[in-house]
């Protein structure tokens, strides 16, 4: 049903392989557009979202061991480390 098509990245301008696989996976999710950058490009560009978030300390309220969290924490409201987020998640 889907065949391979050669893309061209808006990015670096180099030809990149959207494959079937991936198409399929597009069509489930019900994404309508094409990807326009290659995998490289996107990967980089995640990276410098990553790199450009702002951290703060925080003490966990469940364990009480610092961690940091990527909004700046509130007085009075309880601050989760990932593990103990992760186990309230759960519950």
């Amino acid at each position: 049903m889907y065949e391979d098509k050669t893309l061209v990245c808006k990015e670096c301008g180099n030809e990149f392989v959207f494959t079937a696989g991936e198409q399929e996976f597009y069509a489930e999710k019900g994404f309508v557009n094409e990807p326009q950058r290659c995998k490289a490009c996107r990967d980089a560009r995640k990276q410098a979202i990553k790199a450009a978030r702002t951290m703060y300390d925080a003490v966990c309220a469940s364990c009480g061991a610092e961690c940091q969290v990527p909004f700046q924490p509130k007085e009075g409201r309880p601050v989760y480390c990932s593990e103990c987020f992760a186990k309230q998640s759960e519950e």
